[in-house]
């Protein structure tokens, strides 16, 4: 599939139809691919990455606003950032399938580029940004709204699972909650590590991040939504 024919299949995914194909390629290029192939360093996603983490802020800013017109600022607050953080919105990179698209060099393909968090929440930024830039902030807030601004309840869960997760358990069980690391791979500058958690010695969760605490909540938020879907979250 040529470079034409991605940008075609991406446009139809999230149903908008760019008028300067510049702007998305641009927004799909991580710096390891302009490094490796001496592109200048503005034209990586980097900008693009400034500018859409802008529009999402204020886009989900004011959805929030409306959508909980009796919350205080401090619970707005705290929900905004479970929604932009770098877990949840590399979660709402999978319906859009962003990581196939994206122009990296070869060493960062090689090592699960496509899969790091950090790439795909950065290069969501970015297509936010050039969606914002190519059709104007209308355009860019039915793309957020669309495939960010869901399952609203989940991506709370997410930002508080650690804490959630802790008060099931010591309310529900009496085995203690204990989280173990099982894998650890990459460079000092590009870590990617594997959690477990457990309850007793019952693994019921495992999660991946680029820092230890990112993995343990993700393990913890895949443990909730385990112990729920199964009835043992409350025991």
């Amino acid at each position: 599939m040529n470079e034409k024919q991605k940008i075609d299949e991406l446009e139809s995914r999230i149903g908008y139809a760019f008028h300067d194909r510049m702007l998305i390629t641009q927004a799909l290029t991580h710096s390891s691919y302009s490094n490796e192939n001496r592109i200048k360093r503005v034209g990586n996603n980097e900008r693009l990455e400034f500018l859409g983490d802008a529009v999402l802020e204020l886009a989900t800013s004011d959805f929030l606003y409306k959508k909980y017109p009796e919350k205080a600022e401090g619970y707005l607050t705290k929900l905004r950032a479970s929604i932009v953080c770098e877990q949840t919105l590399s979660l709402s990179t999978r319906d859009i399938d962003l990581g196939k698209y994206l122009l990296l060099g070869k060493g960062e393909d090689l090592t699960g580029g496509r899969e790091r968090k950090s790439i795909l929440s950065d290069a969501l930024e970015a297509v936010i940004g050039a969606i914002y830039l190519d059709g104007g902030f209308t355009n860019a807030k039915e793309f957020i709204d669309r495939f960010i601004l869901t399952d609203i309840e989940d991506k709370q869960l997410f930002y508080d699972s650690k804490t959630i997760l802790q008060e099931i358990v010591q309310a529900a069980y009496d085995q203690e909650l204990s989280y173990s690391l099982i894998g650890e791979e990459g460079p000092d500058h590009n870590k990617r590590f594997v959690v477990n958690v457990l309850i007793g010695d019952d693994i019921v969760g495992q999660g991946t991040g680029t820092t230890k605490k990112g993995a343990e909540q993700e393990a913890a938020f895949n443990a909730i939504r385990k112990l729920k879907g199964s009835g043992n979250a409350k025991k």
